[in-house]
């Protein structure tokens, strides 16, 4: 930032974002200064000392416009009080008046002083001024940078939900198939185009640290750790500030929360884009009474436009709690519990009429009547089909998913649907005792089953802090073995540790896990799970088996099940494998089945009973089947076949993988890291080592002074986590982006080109179509900032597609010898740029035309779509159709007003 003082109600530019139109200083102290954009709705805080702004100063002679449209033209300029006055040929006009939207540069003054750079950096600009409208329009932008695999299902709902201009779902995979991952990419992409700056993720206090970790090591997102500490400690300088609204991105445990009114309250207060909450299942609600945790995040979703819950067991608590769940994200459309339970009645119908599509069929006619009746989209996909339109098929499929389906608001993949899972292999060792000790028994066959598994992992889960510490004082005891425990009761530094020290080779060969201490963690380098206890819900099972039963998981999976004969240990390792075969298989209807069996269960966990077990087992049998049977005809398959689509998941990655094998892009960056001095070493395919040179780097973000190991190739990114993975969303692409087009150097360039024929001069002029908006429009998707190249000759003929200047032979040359003919700097070059300008204007309107016209195309199909569903579907909203058509609108006068900025300029003079 220079080194004038800003002062309230100055006009400032961006040098990074000259999108945004003209700032104007609300507030500056020693250390930061406000800034409002109203161009673009847009208010930032900026730190002094590096604030990438610049002061807006006109010169006499200057054309300027007011807020009011009326243009002016500058005759002499009054400074007072640190504000400018300027005196035109109409009327003085202070500079708080000046239109937002003046576009402001330098590179016409620069090239008539003979302030000139060289020729690769002018093609450098070009080049970065390319790529940066490609990355702001990309349709993976936020995806392409994840360190991930490129999953199907995981891509597929991570761009439906990030479409949406509203997102509130629930995300409930079953465990191990990446909730956390789907979760990451949405907000990833929702923060990279800005429609997600404040972010707040509510966890369990045990997963603060992991979610902490593979937000910044995956996606390179930096979060801050909010507990009492730091908020204290944030408050001891401002005893009234609010410390929520220290920091954009923020990680909290929700029990530290729910458990302080006084900063539940300042959460709330301070108002954020899209609330994430993990596990929240264990929001626990009922019609007369609701958890503190609940409530907390009740209020906030009121006030967040996105939310996303996840939970790989939503119907742990049942129906009921599931539908907790469901009014967390829309409380008007799931208003009745009982209207809820109703709706499930006509899935099966929809999915049987799904699945005979997808297989070549058609729609009975029975079907036809009841669906076309409701829906006129359906109706004419329908008479497409019986037209021989393949085409309609998957169209009618989508339309019945999304007019009678329930995927809208929540996405399940399982395990069965998406394949290729590793085996579940259960083994039930019965135990006898003959004293009242019910632990010794077992933990001498732990002792034993260590020594058959030789330097096997092994991970054990029980319910709680205090057996878990007791199990590994007795497990020592009984045999010399290296053990680590994990629970609750650790401090996250010493579950962190914990947790590395088992996942180390040489490490821990056994952790001893509690129930909650476990939860959400990946332990699936191991192989052998013991369950030392079970758990009554088939749902916490599940989630038990969850921590080894991963995506990722290569091998076999091992359940050892230890339980004492003729006791509670018995009835539930029986039930669950024999009855149920819940260890072997994913559960479906857990929740259905189990109240299904509760008169007989109840009583037979109170007393053991050998012969009520064998009928509860057979009972079990039937249940599970009819039950499994029926979810996977109906709820399971609509939220299969609308949780991942396969064509569209395809489409996804193979976009990124078009960018992933970009070389183009490869060395255009190192080009750019070259232009700033840094030193690039190639240290193996496609990857790089990047060390400081003479040049100050600080302005690029990322970038220590070490140097930094870097790779473009997803593989090695995925095997070698000390290395950056180097895509366009890394923050050192972007920060690099906007040093570069942030500064002058190679905004003014000239050159001769020495050809047959006469003399003669060429102005090559790139402008940038910019669209100055809110954020939240999303505008980027239908008119990024658009350069626009023009080549004007002497004679004000336009040369763009005839000057071939790519593979022409530029040489360096005196400017100073043209600039000196009074003509050629007074006359000929404004002359040229002005007719560049009249060319470049006409190629903005029809670009804007364009964008405007795909822009009404998209959204009125979505409107039409949306009031089609409100027909049929009351996931849909009046406010989500009000919130579309308002934003049709809004997308129309903001693209109506975009403007040409004059980024860079090259004058060539011809020579024989």
């Amino acid at each position: 930032m220079p080194t004038d003082k800003p002062v309230p109600g100055q006009r400032w530019v961006s040098d990074t974002e000259p999108e945004l139109g003209l700032g104007i200083i609300l507030k500056a102290n020693f250390n930061v200064v406000e800034v409002l954009f109203p161009a673009a709705n847009e208010h930032r805080q900026y730190a002094i000392k590096s604030a990438p702004l610049r002061r807006v100063q006109f010169k006499e002679g200057d054309h300027v416009q007011s807020h009011s449209g009326d243009d002016f033209v500058v005759q002499s300029i009054e400074e007072r009080n640190g504000l400018l006055t300027y005196k035109t040929d109409k009327r003085d006009l202070p500079e708080a008046e000046l239109s937002d939207a003046i576009s402001f540069s330098a590179p016409e003054e620069r090239l008539l002083l003979g302030q000139i750079d060289d020729t690769a950096s002018f093609n450098l600009r070009l080049k970065a001024l390319e790529q940066f409208s490609a990355i702001r329009h990309s349709p993976v932008r936020g995806y392409v940078g994840a360190r991930v695999d490129l999953l199907p299902h995981q891509m597929f709902i991570a761009h439906e939900v990030s479409s949406r201009l509203l997102p509130r779902v629930l995300l409930a995979d079953e465990v191990g198939l990446g909730k956390t991952i789907e979760a990451c990419l949405i907000l990833h992409r929702l923060h990279l185009t800005r429609r997600a700056d404040r972010v707040l993720i509510l966890l369990p206090e045990p997963l603060v640290n992991q979610w902490f970790v593979e937000l910044y090591r995956r996606f390179h997102l930096l979060f801050s750790i909010f507990d009492e500490d730091r908020c204290a400690s944030i408050q001891a300088n401002d005893a009234e500030a609010n410390p929520f609204l220290d920091s954009q991105l923020v990680i909290a445990s929700l029990d530290f929360l729910a458990n302080s009114p006084e900063r539940a309250s300042q959460a709330i207060a301070a108002g954020w884009d899209l609330i994430i909450a993990d596990e929240a299942h264990h929001l626990e609600w009922t019609p007369t009474e609701a958890s503190a945790e609940y409530s907390l995040v009740e209020a906030l979703a009121a006030k967040a436009p996105g939310i996303l819950l996840l939970s790989a067991t939503p119907q742990q608590l049942g129906p009921e709690g599931h539908f907790a769940r469901l009014r967390l994200l829309d409380p008007d459309r799931y208003a009745s519990l009982e209207k809820f339970l109703e709706e499930a009645e006509h899935y099966q119908h929809v999915a049987k009429a799904a699945d005979r599509l997808l297989e070549g069929g058609a729609l009975s006619k029975a079907d036809q009547k009841l669906f076309s009746s409701k829906s006129e989209r359906i109706k004419r996909h329908c008479a497409d089909l019986a037209g021989g339109n393949e085409e309609a098929r998957h169209l009618l499929v989508s339309e019945l998913l999304d007019e009678f389906g329930i995927g809208r608001v929540m996405f399940r993949n399982t395990r069965a649907a998406l394949k290729n899972f590793p085996e579940r292999q259960a083994h039930l060792y019965p135990l006898s005792t003959k004293d009242d000790d019910l632990i010794e028994p077992k933990v001498k066959w732990l002792a034993q089953l260590l020594k058959d598994l030789g330097e096997a992992k092994v991970l054990l889960i029980c319910h709680s802090r205090e057996m878990a510490e007791d199990l590994n004082e007795r497990l020592l005891r009984e045999i010399n073995v290296n053990s680590a425990l994990f629970h609750e009761g650790l401090t996250l530094l010493q579950r962190d540790r914990h947790a590395a020290h088992f996942a180390d080779e040489e490490g821990a060969r056994i952790l001893i896990c509690s129930e909650i201490g476990s939860e959400g963690r990946n332990f699936q380098f191991a192989h052998h799970l013991v369950l030392f206890d079970l758990p009554q819900n088939p749902e916490l099972l599940e989630q038990r088996i969850g921590r080894l039963d991963r995506i990722g998981q290569t091998s076999t999976i091992n359940i050892h099940v230890p339980y004492l004969k003729g006791t509670t240990g018995e009835l539930l390792a029986r039930w669950y494998h024999e009855g149920l075969d819940a260890f072997q298989k994913s559960l479906h209807g857990a929740s259905e089945i189990v109240k299904a069996l509760e008169p007989a269960l109840t009583p037979l966990i109170e007393k053991f009973d050998a012969k009520k077990l064998t009928a509860l087992i057979k009972n079990s049998i039937k249940q599970h089947q009819v039950i499994g049977k029926k979810m996977e005809l109906g709820h399971d398959r609509l939220l299969e076949l609308s949780s991942c689509q396969p064509e569209k998941a395809s489409d996804i990655i193979e976009q990124i993988q078009v960018q992933d094998t970009d070389r183009e892009f490869e060395d255009f960056f190192l080009r750019i890291l070259d232009s700033f001095g840094l030193q690039v070493e190639d240290l193996s395919h496609r990857t790089y080592l990047i060390t400081p040179g003479n040049k100050t780097t600080h302005a690029l973000p990322g970038m220590p002074e070490e140097g930094l190991s870097v790779t473009f190739d997803r593989t090695r990114a995925l095997s070698r986590e000390n290395i950056a993975f180097m895509t366009t969303d890394h923050p050192l692409v972007r920060g690099a982006l906007d040093h570069l087009l942030g500064q002058k150097d190679g905004n003014s360039a000239f050159s001769v080109w020495r050809a047959s024929g006469g003399e003669g001069l060429m102005l090559e002029a790139c402008f940038v179509v910019e669209c100055p908006a809110p954020a939240a429009l999303h505008v980027d998707r239908f008119l990024p900032p658009l350069p626009i190249r023009i080549v004007v000759d002497h004679a004000m003929k336009d040369q763009t597609e005839t000057a071939d200047l790519a593979s022409a032979r530029l040489e360096k040359g005196d400017i100073t010898k043209l600039l000196d003919r009074g003509v050629v700097k007074k006359k000929i070059v404004p002359d040229m740029l002005k007719k560049a300008k009249a060319l470049a204007n006409a190629r903005m309107t029809a670009a804007v035309e364009s964008a405007t016209g795909t822009m009404d195309t998209q959204l009125q199909a979505e409107i039409e779509r949306l009031e089609d569903l409100q027909k049929l579907n009351d996931h849909v909203q009046p406010a989500e159709v009000d919130a579309m058509r308002k934003q049709q609108t809004d997308l129309q006068t903001a693209l109506g007003a975009s403007r040409l900025r004059l980024d860079a300029l090259r004058l060539l003079w011809q020579m024989p």
